[in-house]
């Protein structure tokens, strides 16, 4: 009894989507969310860390913790699909996790974007550093719903009835 083995060789060709980098990420809606989120958390922040004659120091200290916090935590989850690094542990429900990251980030950044909108007087950085952080809250809000929707919401079956 004679065994042939066929072997085709043929060249192996990547395309964007089997790289490690996931660049497509950053063309779709929640990429674009998260961007929008990252620039809008960093710009909040940096207008009140380098602003001067703050009226009130706890305040701003509150919206710089809140602020470079979520900035930080959004840039992880930035990060892990742009790199695909939720596929390497499935262990952990990533869309959940996201879900309730933004779901605490939405009410306390609102907080904070409050407090710093009613305790900045008449500093202007403190002003632009609070309407950033409000910008951040909308983008959260909906990126909280569009995560909500994929992880919570109803999926069909392929069994009809």
């Amino acid at each position: 009894m004679s065994h042939t083995v066929i072997t085709n060789s043929s060249t192996n060709t990547r395309t964007s989507g089997d790289g490690v980098l996931n660049m497509g990420y950053t063309r779709t809606i929640p990429g674009l969310l998260k961007m929008g989120q990252l620039l809008a958390l960093l710009i909040a922040f940096l207008c009140v860390h380098c602003a001067r004659g703050w009226p009130n120091w706890y305040a701003f200290q509150y919206f710089e913790v809140v602020t470079l916090w979520f900035f930080v935590v959004f840039l992880v989850f930035f990060l892990m699909h742009l790199f695909r690094l939720q596929t390497k542990m499935p262990c952990i429900n990533w869309p959940l996790t996201e879900f309730f990251h933004y779901s605490f980030g939405t009410v306390l950044i609102l907080i904070a974007s409050i407090i710093a909108a009613v305790k900045g007087g008449n500093v202007s950085a403190l002003a632009a550093g609070s309407a950033f952080g409000f910008i951040a809250t909308f983008l959260m809000a909906i990126n909280m719903w569009t995560s909500y929707s994929a992880s919570c919401g109803p999926h069909p079956t392929g069994a009809s009835v």
